[in-house]
């Protein structure tokens, strides 16, 4: 994470990668899209360098932590 990350929310994330909502979050579930963080009660984000490091390489996500 950058010092300048910024939070994305879920409209900004679903727009960015054109994923649906149910897609997002079976990737989630998979592992092959980053979790999001709280950051607050009922609220939630992304990094942004975390959705640009999937938007990269969408194929690859999360098998690289399974690997290394």
């Amino acid at each position: 994470m950058t010092n300048a990350d910024r939070i994305l929310r879920l409209k900004t994330v679903l727009s960015r990668t054109g994923l649906s909502r149910s897609t997002l979050y079976r990737k989630i579930s998979e592992g092959t899209f980053p979790r999001q963080i709280q950051i607050s009660i009922h609220g939630a984000g992304w990094y942004e360098s975390e959705i640009n490091r999937w938007i990269a390489d969408p194929m690859r996500y999360g098998r690289e932590q399974k690997a290394g």
